[in-house]
């Protein structure tokens, strides 16, 4: 009897073996086991951190992406300001700042009123008309001038000028260009030999008229007569300033 309890309590035993053997090899095949859910979790946490890895580089690379992206407009901010010192315009408007500009030309500038300064005045007698003179007045100066009204002469140590031939009045101001000349003529004497107070002077002096014709402007000039004089009387009398000579001579 206690042999047969003995080999019925083994063979319970290596049947509870086999059991749990069977039961372990199950759990195994199935992946419910201790073991298993070790190398799962291992598995896991290798491809969490593969992907966490892989995500951690696409950012990287998305950040040296955005800097190489920086880099790039850094560049083409340094490419922009190379340029601007290339720039003519900018070098022109340096230049201007540095008072290199260009001068327009004299000739354009305003005009200015003629007197003695700058023209010069020639008086010659005439043999047509009789008993005339031509005055020349030439623009010397480096800008146009106007010749305003009628030229003021004086001869000898007369104390009074003589009157201006109203009818000889041109349309226009006479303007002289840098080296034109403008005419004005002057009745000497009566050709009819009418005249009062006749006497020879050899001396003249011609002053220039402003614009409002009410008195004389800058330096007046001192033309040469002829040696022997000029023969004058109270009949005496000058045209206006003309821009050519044919008109100067026709009074």
């Amino acid at each position: 009897m206690h042999s047969l309890r003995t080999s019925r309590t083994r063979l319970v035993g290596a049947a509870a073996t086999v059991v749990l053997a069977a039961l372990s090899l199950t759990a195994c095949s199935e992946g419910t086991g201790v073991h298993d859910e070790g190398a799962s979790g291992a598995t896991d946490t290798s491809a969490n951190s593969s992907s966490d890895a892989a995500s951690t580089g696409s950012s990287s690379t998305g950040s040296s992406s955005t800097g190489s992206s920086s880099t790039g407009s850094g560049s083409a901010s340094g490419s922009g300001s190379g340029s601007s010192g290339d720039n003519p315009a900018a070098d022109t408007k340096g230049s201007t700042a540095g008072g290199s500009v260009s001068k327009a030309p004299a000739s354009s500038a305003k005009p200015v009123t003629c007197e003695g300064s700058n023209t010069r005045t020639v008086a010659a007698p005439l043999n047509r008309p009789v008993n005339h003179m031509l005055l020349t007045v030439t623009n010397t100066g480096s800008k146009s001038c106007f010749l305003y009204g009628y030229p003021a002469v004086r001869f000898g140590e007369a104390q009074a000028v003589p009157p201006v031939i109203e009818d000889s009045q041109p349309q226009a101001v006479v303007t002289l260009a840098p080296g034109e000349s403008g005419y004005a003529s002057v009745s000497l004497a009566a050709a009819d030999g009418s005249g009062s107070n006749g006497h020879t002077v050899k001396s003249l002096s011609v002053y220039f008229q402003g614009r409002s014709g009410n008195e004389s402007v800058g330096a007046g000039a001192h033309p040469s007569l002829p040696a022997a004089g000029v023969y004058v009387d109270d009949s005496l009398k000058v045209t206006y300033w003309q821009q050519s000579m044919d008109d100067a001579v026709n009074w």
